[in-house]
C-alpha cells in the first residue's frame, strides 16, 4: 500500500488506524470479559504494571479520563483484588498504586496478546521500518506531550527518536 497525501489517502490512514485499533484490542477484550471488565480496566492495569507505585494523579494525566471515570474503574480493580493502594509517605493524600498478584498475572496475559500479535506484524520488517513506525506514532502525540512519552521508555529510546531527528 502506497501513502498519498490526498484527502481520501488521509481518510483511509484514519480507517486503517481504527480497525488496527479494533484488532489490537480484540484479544484483551475477550479476556477480560471473562472478569466483567473493559478497555478502561486494560488501561490502568497496563500503565500501574509499567509504573509500580505510579500515583493517581499521575494516572489520570496519563489517561486523561474524569477523576469519577477512574475512580470507578479503580475501585472495582481494589475491591476485586488486582490493584491495591499504599498512601504516601510525605503526603497521605497521594495514592500509589501497585498490582496484586492476580492483578499482575492478568496484566501479563494482555501484555503478552499484544506483544504477539506486535511481533508478528513487524516479524516482515527491518529495524529501519520499526523506527519510522515509532516514529510516526510518536507524531501522532502531541508536540507538548511527546518528550514526556518517550521519557517513560528510557534514554535508549529517547537516543534513538534523538537521532533519527538530527
Amino acid at each position: 500500500m502506497e501513502f498519498d497525501k490526498n484527502e481520501q489517502g488521509l481518510y483511509e490512514f484514519i480507517e486503517l488506524l481504527f480497525f488496527a485499533y479494533r484488532d489490537f484490542t480484540a484479544g484483551p477484550d475477550d479476556e477480560l470479559k471473562a472478569f466483567g471488565f473493559g478497555r478502561a480496566h486494560h488501561r490502568v492495569l497496563h500503565f500501574v504494571a509499567r509504573n509500580p507505585g505510579l500515583m493517581v494523579a499521575e494516572l489520570l494525566d496519563i489517561l486523561r479520563v474524569s477523576k469519577q471515570s477512574l475512580n470507578r474503574v479503580l475501585k472495582q480493580l481494589i475491591a476485586e483484588e488486582f490493584v491495591y493502594q499504599e498512601q504516601g509517605e510525605g503526603d497521605r493524600r497521594r495514592r500509589h498504586l501497585f498490582l496484586t498478584a492476580k492483578g499482575q498475572k492478568l496484566a501479563d496475559r494482555l501484555g503478552e496478546i499484544q506483544m504477539q500479535q506486535i511481533a508478528s506484524s513487524l516479524s516482515d520488517f527491518g529495524p529501519e521500518a520499526y523506527q519510522n513506525i515509532c516514529n510516526g506514532l510518536l507524531s501522532l502525540i502531541a508536540d507538548d506531550d511527546q518528550a514526556e512519552v518517550l521519557a517513560r521508555f528510557g534514554d535508549a529510546r529517547r537516543r534513538d527518536v534523538e537521532t533519527d531527528d538530527e
